[in-house]
């Protein structure tokens, strides 16, 4: 009895690491998408030269 629950505590464990996992790579392409739009679209910085979109 004790294994099945350390078994199925695993499981469970594993399945949530990987729901996390795949929530993280998720995130990461929004992230990712919304640099890229920032990166093109980027406006004109002093002296005519194109400026960075953040400020940092």
């Amino acid at each position: 009895m004790v294994a099945l629950l350390l078994v199925l505590l695993i499981a469970l464990i594993l399945f949530g690491a990987g729901f996390a996992l795949k929530a993280l790579w998720f995130v990461a392409l929004v992230v990712l998408a919304i640099w890229l739009v920032g990166f093109f679209a980027r406006s004109s910085g002093p002296g005519g030269g194109r400026g960075r979109w953040y400020r940092w």
